[in-house]
């Protein structure tokens, strides 16, 4: 269908729905249309920038699917030239490195395309850190941010050995922002009002934020909490910004190669291990790091919680 077609065929549509539901139904509508056209609108535009301003023989399939936005927009349209079980494989590699800190790894079990509410994905968690009294649930949520960035078209992931009441809710099929301006993107923007508990916000970090150097620390306010980052030879990690045992800040805390203690007690921490004491247990924060951007996930209990 020509594009001057398809443009009368929906304006009959939107008229069609505005006589059988009434005018606030084709308001909505008109609203739903505006957004779609806008998402259309800025991945074809950012599709001409990036083939703009590739470099002289670069692939431009592979310049365009690097992008998430343009590359959501191929695999909706089943133009992406990798499939959905290769771009899984990729995503869990991202996310092996935090697995990691929780003496864990992660593998698929199984990928349905073909169910009826949407293609599923199943997940088995591997000695994930027993003791630690967030890594599951930490560690599903990074999983998840990580597969709803590069394969979007998974509609539900079911991890082995999860509860249904622990599970979390589907991943959007569509992004509904731009990767960049995501709502909770930008640090320091709150969270929305009346996010269950059970559920983890994402926010994007500016480089001023992050320590410079392996063996640094730094602490940073996300969405009014505080956060201890540090940056060991080849990761970086974030803590909730509190001493299990003696409630104190960390930022004086002394970094001993892996070992972090706190000025107030003197209580060890291995850095690497999720956090693990001999006698208490430092609160993990979900940290993923990719293309130069570094992005953090506050469960709602911790966005309401007290210092």
């Amino acid at each position: 269908m020509a594009g001057q077609e398809t443009g009368e065929r929906i304006g009959a549509l939107l008229d069609e729905l505005a006589q059988r539901a009434g005018p606030e139904a084709r308001d909505v509508a008109d609203e739903l249309v505006r957004c779609l056209m806008e998402f259309y609108g800025e991945g074809l535009a950012r599709a001409v920038r990036l083939l703009r301003s590739a470099p002289d023989g670069a692939d431009p399939l592979a310049v365009l699917t690097a992008d998430e936005l343009v590359g959501d927009l191929l695999i909706l349209h089943d133009l992406h030239p990798e499939d959905t079980a290769t771009r899984v494989g990729r995503a869990l590699d991202k996310v092996r490195p935090y697995l990691g800190s929780h003496a864990g790894d992660v593998e698929v079990a199984g990928l349905d395309l073909d169910a009826d509410d949407g293609p599923t994905l199943r997940l088995r968690l591997r000695g994930s850190c027993d003791g630690c009294p967030s890594s599951t649930q930490t560690v599903r949520w990074t999983i998840e941010e990580a597969v709803a960035r590069i394969a979007p078209e998974v509609a539900h992931i079911e991890v082995e050995g999860m509860t249904a009441e622990s599970a979390q809710p589907a991943l959007l099929q569509i992004l509904p922002h731009r990767p960049d301006d995501a709502p909770g993107d930008a640090p320091g923007e709150p969270a929305p009002a009346g996010e269950p508990d059970g559920t983890a916000r994402w926010y994007e970090l500016g480089p001023h934020a992050l320590p410079v150097g392996d063996g640094t620390t730094g602490v940073t306010e996300v969405a009014g909490r505080a956060l201890l980052l540090v940056r060991l030879p080849g990761q970086l990690y974030a803590y909730r910004d509190h001493c299990p045992l003696c409630a104190a800040g960390l930022a004086p805390a002394v970094l001993d190669g892996e070992l972090l203690r706190c000025a107030g007690c003197g209580a060890a921490f291995d850095v690497r291990m999720a956090g693990r004491g001999d006698r208490g247990h430092l609160d993990p924060v979900p940290l993923l790091a990719e293309g130069g951007s570094v992005r953090v996930a506050l469960p709602g209990q911790l966005l309401g919680a007290g210092p």
